[in-house]
């Protein structure tokens, strides 16, 4: 059921994959879910990545289209927050949507990894490392 909200959200099926792929890897951390009526409106997943401080991605995240526009998705963005307990998020997206919740793209440009670049933002503790490598989960890579 997830999956395939993931999937209208993105209107494509790689995000629901990467969902379950990160499943079957054994590599969730922590999973919200937002919901209305009974129905699941939308979904985060925190996903453990190996980092010399405790680190963890958020993604994949959405809302179903209809739902779209109502707050569904800072609202799982906060509950994800909180459900890392202090490790370090890192997040691949939009730095102007990110940035309202403490992610920033200056404190992630020193670490080393794949998914680097501008989109590359991370929200952790004060005195978290300015440094250091950054390794997603293998079902990363399919996307």
């Amino acid at each position: 059921m997830v999956g395939a909200l993931m999937d209208a959200a993105f209107g494509r099926p790689d995000e629901g994959a990467l969902m379950r792929h990160l499943r079957s890897e054994g590599a969730v951390a922590a999973e919200r879910v937002a919901e209305h009526g009974g129905e699941i409106t939308g979904a985060a997943l925190l996903a453990r990545l190996e980092a010399p401080f405790p680190a963890l991605a958020l993604a994949p995240i959405a809302v179903a289209p209809m739902w779209q526009g109502q707050g569904i998705g800072a609202d799982l963005v906060r509950a994800a927050l909180s459900a890392a307990e202090g490790a370090a998020v890192f997040v691949l997206g939009d730095p102007a949507y990110y940035g309202r919740f403490g992610f920033s793209a200056e404190r992630a440009a020193g670490y080393v990894c794949a998914y680097a670049g501008p989109a590359f933002l991370v929200h952790g503790p004060q005195d978290m490392p300015a440094t250091g490598r950054i390794l997603f989960p293998q079902a990363f890579s399919g996307l």
